[in-house]
């Protein structure tokens, strides 16, 4: 049953928010973490499994070095400090994804500590930055996975029977925390929006994982508490687990700040608990209670030796940190000629990566923003996925751009070779093809639809003949009709008028 729910200018009004964001990272190794399993995506359940990641007794775990090596990669871009000494800990709870009881994790003494990462959002005073403090970046392996059988959402209520598949078990995983973000104020849900965003940014540039969400190999828990304004008390928390898409941070966010007000105005309490977020009401319901450190038993794993990177080292992999996507946001608005409010509207809808491939791959920088923030973001909207993931690609687009220019379409053709391709019919030369989208551009087949419309609206025709031009839009109107949209518009213009006198 869902909670009752307080108008989101009231919350603002009333209550101060305050963030906090954990990010989980899956990393793009070979191999897993502690083990030689391998790590691919999809592959036949309990096939990438051994006595390591089953935790079978007697078996040892060892480190893989590269999935070190991105950690410290991922908390150099986050501006932390590194550690020159660190060890694993035991997570010590059950659940039946983790095979060993235990999860091999980084508890008072990470790898990375002590970042920050600056994110923009636009507000009613314009482009605003928002420092994000980063708690700890630390090194862990990922648990198995739960499938819940036989029940109408996938979770385990209603669920006949669950299944595990622990191929994902011992996967490295890295844990980005932040310190406490307050002063976000009703901007709160799209700096949390932004902030993923741009370490979704960083993580793909710097190459240490995929960064999918919908595979779940970038996940966010979003913590979210509310203070009565001027308290300067701070409210109790709820943590929504495993947010998949920026999307639904942002909603996330939005939505358990109303549902605390409205608690919090209804004299009831907070419970600081686990919620889930529902893709199709935009709502979380209840998980579990909430944990804390001391119900996990931490101690120091006495299976792996400490861990002490050596400083030069660490200086050799800030050597080759890539250009951040803030500085090329930057480079590309001044080479683009466009103004903050646009280049806000391509991060805000998560289209940047998708226009800089398409700009690469030749394609004007003009037409490839109109696309993927137009028509594309559109559809991308109503069937509530990332724009990414609609179903169309840079190559595509670049590739109708260039029809386009090249004549072959016109900007309503265009569109419908857009819809083919996010339909499934195949690539924009397929979709051209099956549907039989191509200009007409025969002067003999135009001037014949033209003395068509001219007889079948003599009236309009003689108006135009008169000097009134815009008469001219009602005869335009029948020779696209009878072309079925494939004319092109203004050479029909030129050579109507020209066939009238003008």
């Amino acid at each position: 049953m869902s909670e009752a729910m307080l108008d989101y200018d009231d919350v603002i009004a009333k209550y101060e928010p305050t963030l906090g964001l954990e990010v989980h990272v899956e990393l793009n190794t070979n191999s897993k973490m502690f083990c030689g399993c391998a790590t691919v995506f999809g592959a036949e359940p309990n096939t990438q499994v051994c006595p390591v990641c089953l935790g079978m007794p007697g078996s040892l775990p060892f480190v893989n070095e590269r999935a070190i090596e991105s950690t410290i990669l991922i908390g150099l871009a986050l501006n932390c400090d590194i550690a020159t000494w660190c060890r694993f800990a035991r997570k010590n709870y059950f659940y039946p994804d983790m095979p060993k009881n235990f999860q091999i994790s980084q508890y008072d003494e990470p790898i990375c500590f002590n970042g920050y990462l600056d994110v923009e959002v636009e507000t009613d005073d314009g482009m605003r930055t928002f420092r994000v403090e980063i708690e700890r970046v630390h090194m862990e392996e990922d648990t198995g996975k739960s499938l819940h059988m036989g029940g109408a959402t996938g979770r385990i209520h209603g669920a006949d029977y669950s299944l595990l598949d622990y191929n994902r078990a011992g996967i490295p995983l890295v844990e980005i925390v932040t310190k406490m973000v307050p002063g976000t104020e009703k901007y709160a849900p799209l700096v949390a929006k932004a902030y993923v965003a741009e370490l979704r940014d960083i993580l793909r540039s710097l190459g240490v994982s995929d960064v999918k969400m919908e595979q779940g190999s970038l996940r966010c828990d979003a913590n979210v508490s509310l203070s009565p304004r001027g308290s300067g008390i701070l409210g109790t928390r709820s943590e929504t687990k495993n947010v998949n898409s920026l999307r639904s941070v942002e909603r996330a966010i939005r939505s358990e700040m109303q549902r605390h007000a409205a608690r919090l105005d209804d004299g009831l309490k907070v419970v600081q608990e686990t919620r889930h977020f529902h893709e199709d009401s935009g709502i979380t319901t209840s998980g579990r209670s909430k944990e804390t450190a001391e119900d996990y038993r931490y101690f120091p794993e006495p299976d792996l030796v400490p861990i002490a990177p050596d400083p030069a080292w660490v200086e050799e992999l800030r050597a080759t940190l890539p250009e951040r996507p803030s500085v090329i946001r930057a480079r590309l608005q001044k080479e683009w000629n466009i103004a903050d409010k646009e280049m806000a509207s391509m991060v805000n809808a998560g289209v940047l990566a998708v226009v800089m491939e398409t700009v690469a791959l030749g394609a004007d920088s003009t037409k490839a923003r109109s696309w993927w923030v137009g028509e594309i973001a559109r559809q991308a909207n109503e069937r509530g996925v990332e724009v990414i993931d609609v179903g169309i690609t840079p190559a595509d687009v670049a590739r109708i751009v260039a029809l386009v220019a090249m004549g072959e379409l016109t900007d309503k053709l265009a569109r419908q070779v857009v819809d083919g391709v996010i339909a499934g019919e195949g690539r924009p030369d397929d979709v051209v093809a099956t549907r039989g989208l191509k200009v007409v551009s025969d002067d003999g087949a135009l001037l014949l639809a033209i003395a068509t419309a001219i007889a079948s609206d003599a009236a309009a025709a003689e108006k135009v003949r008169g000097g009134n031009l815009n008469a001219a839009g009602a005869l335009i109107g029948l020779v696209m009709k009878a072309t079925q949209g494939q004319a092109d518009a203004a050479k029909v213009r030129e050579l109507l008028l020209k066939e009238l006198g003008q």
